[in-house]
C-alpha cells in the first residue's frame, strides 16, 4: 500500500527519497496525479490536460518515469512522456513550448545513487513555488475521484531544446574557435543527462568524459565538485602540458544537467561562485544585456560588486532556485544564481540550465581569448575585492545532533568565530556570520539529506580554512 506521511516531503528542490524504501512505485504513483492535480488547480487558465514526463539516468528511471505517466493518465490528465532521457530544464522548456500543465521530471539531481526522485514544474517552464508543493503534500491523504484515462503520447525533448539553446549564444564564434584550434573544451557528464548534449548543441566534436550510464556514478555522486573530478583535473592537467599557451576549459554538469562548475585551462576547479560574476560582465557588456541579478544568501560578495560597476541592481533569496525562479517572473532579471552551480536568464525559462551556461561560457572566453581565471582576476582587480571561498558538507551522526545544533544556532548563537567578532547574523536561510574581518561563515542543514552545509568566503584561503575548522569543531562538541 502507498505510504503518504513522513515518506513524501519535498525539499528545496522537489521529493527524493532512497529507492526501494521511501522512493517506490506505491508512493511515485501517489504523488504523481496529485501533483497533476494541483498543476491543473494551479496553471489550469493555459486550457491544456496534458502533463509532460521526463527522465533522467539513474536506475530504472524509465520505468519508473513509466508508472509515473500511467498514473496520471488515470486521474484524468493526458501525458507527453520523454522518449529518452533528457536535462531537466529540456522538460521545463518543453512544458512551456507544449502549453502543458507543467512538468514532472524523475530525477535526484546530485543525490548519491541510491536515491531517486521528482521534481515539479510549473507551466511557465520553471520550478514551482513553495505553496505548491506545500498543496500536493496535504492532498495526499485525500483519495482522487474516477476519472475517464487520458492519453499517453511520446516526444523527444532533445531537438526543440537544443535549436533553442543555439539560437542565444553566436555558435559560428563558438565553433570556429574550436575548430581552427584556439580553444579546447573538455566536458564531464558525470553519467548524467547532460551526456551527448553540448557537442549536439555545438555541432562539432569536443572531448567527453563519464558519458556512460553508471547508476553508481563511480561509487561517487553526480555533483559538480573537486572531490569527483579527479578523472578530468588529470585529463586537463595533461592536456595543459601538451599545449602550453593555448585556451581550454572543462566543463563539469550534474545528474540532470540543471547545475555547472568549470576547470581552467591549468586545471584548477571553478565553481560558480567564480563564473557567475564572469558571466554578469559577460552578459552585460558582450551582449549588452541588462535587468536584476537574483542571487542566494550563499552567493560570493564579488557578485554584487561586479553588478555594481554595471549599475544592475541585486536581489538576495534563500537556497532553492524555486526563490530565483518566482523573482524572475515578478521583473525584469539579468541573471539568477545560486553557490551550488544553478544559474538562468533572464533571456530563457525562470530555470537554471548548465547547457545554456556553459554555452555563455564558451562564448565568453571565444569572445575575449582569455582564460575564465583570468578573466575572473580582472574583474577582481576592477572591484577591487579579492576573496577566497570553500565549502564543506558534513555527515550528522543523528538526527537528535541535529536538533542540538539547531537548538544552540536559535538560542545562543556565536558572538566570535575563529577569534573574530560576530557582525550580524542573516536568518533568511539558515544562519549566515558575518565577521569582523570581512568574511562570512553560514551554517545550514541540508534540505535531503542528514548533512550540515558550511560555507566560508574571505579575503584568503588560509582565514577560509580557519574559519571552516572552527565550524567543524564547533559542530563536533
Amino acid at each position: 500500500m502507498p505510504v503518504a506521511g513522513n515518506a513524501i516531503k519535498f525539499g528545496t528542490d522537489g521529493w527524493r527519497g532512497i529507492i526501494g524504501d521511501e522512493f517506490t512505485f506505491d508512493n511515485l504513483s501517489l504523488v504523481a496525479p496529485i501533483a497533476a492535480k494541483v498543476l491543473s488547480q494551479t496553471y489550469g487558465d493555459t486550457g491544456s490536460n496534458t502533463v509532460i514526463v521526463g527522465y533522467d539516468r539513474r536506475f530504472m528511471a524509465e520505468v519508473f518515469a513509466q508508472k509515473a505517466a500511467k498514473a496520471v493518465t488515470e486521474a484524468g490528465f493526458d501525458v507527453l512522456l520523454s522518449e529518452t532521457y533528457a536535462p531537466t530544464p529540456a522538460f521545463s522548456l518543453a512544458a512551456k513550448q507544449h502549453n502543458a500543465l507543467g512538468a514532472l521530471v524523475i530525477t535526484a539531481s546530485h543525490n548519491p545513487g541510491s536515491y531517486l526522485g521528482l521534481k515539479v514544474k510549473g507551466a511557465f517552464g520553471g520550478s514551482v513555488p513553495p505553496e505548491v508543493t506545500r498543496n500536493i503534500e496535504a492532498l495526499l491523504s485525500e483519495p482522487l475521484p474516477t476519472q475517464t484515462t487520458g492519453k499517453i503520447a511520446h516526444f523527444n525533448p532533445w531537438q526543440n531544446y537544443c535549436e533553442t539553446l543555439r539560437a542565444k549564444v553566436d555558435i559560428a564564434k563558438i565553433r570556429a574557435c574550436i575548430t581552427q584550434g584556439k580553444l579546447s573544451v573538455f566536458a564531464d557528464a558525470m553519467h548524467g543527462a547532460a551526456s551527448g548534449g553540448l557537442a549536439q548543441i555545438l555541432g562539432v566534436p569536443i572531448e567527453e568524459i563519464n558519458s556512460d550510464r553508471d547508476p553508481l556514478f563511480g561509487g561517487g555522486a553526480p555533483e559538480p565538485l573537486p572531490r569527483y573530478l579527479s578523472r578530468l583535473f588529470r585529463l586537463m592537467r595533461s592536456h595543459q602540458r601538451s599545449a602550453a599557451g593555448a585556451l581550454a576549459v572543462g566543463l563539469v554538469f550534474d545528474g540532470d544537467a540543471d547545475r555547472i562548475a568549470a576547470v581552467d585551462g591549468q586545471g584548477n576547479f571553478l565553481s560558480s561562485q567564480v563564473l557567475i560574476p564572469i558571466l554578469i560582465e559577460h552578459l552585460a557588456v558582450e551582449r549588452g544585456l541588462t535587468g536584476e541579478i537574483v542571487k542566494t544568501v550563499s552567493g560570493s560578495d564579488l557578485i554584487p560588486k561586479v553588478a555594481a560597476l554595471h549599475q544592475l541592481s541585486v536581489y538576495e533569496t534563500p537556497i532553492g532556485y524555486k526563490y530565483i525562479a518566482d523573482r524572475m517572473l515578478e521583473t525584469q532579471v539579468l541573471l539568477g544564481g545560486e553557490e551550488s552551480g544553478g544559474i538562468g536568464y533572464g533571456t530563457h525559462i525562470p530555470e537554471r540550465d548548465a547547457l545554456l551556461s556553459a554555452l555563455y561560457v564558451l562564448e565568453a572566453i571565444a569572445t575575449s581569448q582569455t582564460d575564465l581565471s583570468d578573466l575572473y582576476r580582472q574583474l577582481q582587480a576592477k572591484t577591487n575585492f579579492t576573496s577566497a571561498y570553500d565549502r564543506i558538507d558534513l555527515p550528522l551522526a543523528s538526527m537528535e545532533v541535529r536538533s542540538r545544533l539547531l537548538a544552540q544556532l536559535q538560542n545562543q548563537p556565536p558572538s566570535e568565530i575563529a577569534g573574530e567578532r560576530v557582525q550580524d547574523c542573516l536568518s533568511i536561510d539558515g544562519y549566515k556570520f558575518r565577521l569582523a574581518d570581512n568574511s562570512w561563515l553560514m551554517i545550514r542543514f541540508s534540505g535531503t539529506e542528514p548533512v550540515l552545509r558550511l560555507y566560508c568566503e574571505a579575503p584568503t584561503m588560509q582565514q577560509v580554512h580557519r574559519t571552516l575548522a572552527w565550524a567543524k569543531q564547533w559542530a563536533g562538541g
